[in-house]
Parts: structure tokens; C-alpha cells; sequence
């Protein structure tokens, strides 16, 4: 038995000293000081005594977005650079507005699960599971569709008006990795010969496809 219960405390040890669960509030708030120059994982608070009812309001998704880009979408979000007070509270939200045939390109979001709920129109979308099984459906005005954390996504306009959505983040800030512009839009940047195998195309065309999607200034 001692030995047996040895054991259990060591493997107790390494299984939950090496968690990394969000922890439970402290206090009731923690409004992001987004000023400070302090660095950790997340925000540090504001002084209780300056925070008010603007720090938890964002009047961002009120009307429709012109997504004048060459993807045809664009994204409001609204997450805890955009609403303070949802530091530590481990939720965020975003809209999405798209042009007719507007394209959300595959991305992923590292830090959330994202639930989208369609606004207006009619949309394809879909998600890449890691053993490359495509998962997509049309969802239409009122329906939602789920992306589970980390797998690459994507959303389409297929109708031939405008389409918007709502989607909200089990994170706080769920970060988003656009897949073209990780790997082509890198800085510094990959090595065109990576990016000519990984692709299986020429390096002329890597050169083209970095120029395309470099960082406007």
C-alpha cells in the first residue's frame, strides 16, 4: 500500500502540477488596463475606482460592415481589446459581414471553440478535422454551426446578396491564424524552397503569392 499510494501522490503531482486551467475570479471584476506596460497572460485590472458602465459596452456590431476587400468579408470584433471588461471572464464575440460570393479564407482561432449564428443570407462553411476530414454544411438565416478550437475553418456567401453572422469565443482574445497569410505573409519570411515543396508548386509562383498577400503600409 505504500508504495501503491507513493505512486498515486507522484502521478497526482505531475498530472495537475502541470495544468494550465483558467482559474476561478478573485473579485468580481477585472477591467483590462490596456495601457499598462506590464506583460502577462492576459490584462492586468484598472483601479476599481476608474472603471464604468463603458468599459463592459461595444456598439460595434450595430450596423453592417462594407467589406471593400478583395476576400469580400470582414470582421468586427469584439472581444477584450474592444470591451476592457471582459478580461478574465473567458468570453468574446465577432461580427462577420460578406459581400456576395465573400469568402472567410481557412483560418483557425488556437485559444476557442467558435458557435456562428447566421444574421442574414446563406453560407457554406466548414472545418478541417487533423485526420483532413472536410466537415461542412449550407446554414441559412436563425441556424448555427459550431468549429471546434484550433481546427482550420472557413465560411462562404453563397447567396447572391449580402450575408452576416454572429459568432461568439469561449476566450477572452481566441487569436486568429489565417493559413495564406501565416505562411506566405510570415516575418521574416519562409524560405521560398518550404513553401515550393509544401505546395508543389514553382518558386516564381511562391514569389508571386507572397507579393499578393504582403502587409499593406
Amino acid at each position: 500500500m505504500g508504495a501503491f499510494r507513493s505512486l498515486f501522490l507522484i502521478t497526482f503531482a505531475l498530472v495537475f502540477g502541470s495544468s494550465h486551467a483558467d482559474p476561478d475570479l478573485l473579485q468580481d471584476i477585472c477591467v483590462a488596463d490596456l495601457s499598462s506596460g506590464v506583460k502577462m497572460n492576459g490584462f492586468p485590472c484598472k483601479n476599481p475606482s476608474t472603471i464604468g458602465a463603458d468599459d463592459f459596452f461595444f456598439a460595434g456590431f450595430a450596423q453592417p460592415s462594407i467589406p471593400n476587400n478583395t476576400v469580400g468579408s470582414l470582421v468586427t470584433a469584439a472581444n477584450v481589446e474592444k470591451i476592457p471588461g471582459l478580461n478574465t471572464l473567458g468570453v468574446s464575440m465577432s461580427r462577420i459581414d460578406y459581400a456576395p460570393g465573400g469568402v472567410n479564407p481557412p483560418h483557425t482561432h488556437p485559444r476557442a471553440t467558435e458557435i456562428v449564428f447566421v444574421l442574414e443570407g446563406e453560407l457554406e462553411v466548414g472545418f478541417l478535422t487533423t485526420s483532413n476530414k472536410l466537415i461542412s454544411k449550407v446554414i441559412k438565416k436563425g441556424e448555427i454551426f459550431v468549429f471546434p478550437k484550433g481546427l482550420v475553418h472557413f465560411q462562404k456567401n453563397i447567396g447572391w446578396t449580402p450575408a452576416a453572422v454572429v459568432t461568439a469565443f469561449n476566450s477572452q482574445f481566441p487569436g486568429t491564424q489565417s493559413i495564406a497569410a501565416t505562411l506566405f505573409a510570415a516575418s521574416p519570411t519562409i524560405l521560398n524552397d518550404v513553401l515550393s515543396k509544401a505546395f508543389q508548386i514553382n518558386i516564381s509562383e511562391v514569389e508571386k503569392i507572397k507579393l499578393k498577400l504582403k502587409p499593406k503600409k
